[in-house]
């Protein structure tokens, strides 16, 4: 079953059972979207993606360099590697710290 999740993203043509795969499971995909690298991966789907974001200091009117970290859900239907640049969409809860799942590598 393939589910086209509304967001302009195309499905991958990799197929997978994932129950929490939002293109070929039930998982549905609503709020924000972030992008950032793939910075740790696990064994159980899990993966940890970090970007930075500018930092305003009133005090010396300058910006600092932070960095944000997220766990995410990958989908099996993904090939992703340490280091990819991937976009990743806010869906309901998946796990105590994960309400993210990957939908797009970008190249």
């Amino acid at each position: 079953m393939k589910n086209t999740i509304g967001i302009g993203i195309e499905t991958p043509r990799k197929e997978c059972k994932d129950r929490k795969c939002p293109f070929h499971g039930k998982l549905t995909v609503k709020g924000r979207s972030v992008r950032g690298w793939i910075i740790r991966l696990s064994s159980t789907r899990t993966g940890t993606i970090q970007w930075q974001r500018a930092y305003y200091i009133q005090k010396y009117e300058r910006y600092e360099k932070r960095r944000s970290r997220l766990h995410v859900h990958l989908p099996a239907c993904l090939n992703i590697n340490v280091g990819d640049k991937v976009k990743a969409v806010q869906t309901r809860p998946i796990s105590k710290t994960k309400n993210f799942v990957v939908v797009e590598v970008i190249k």
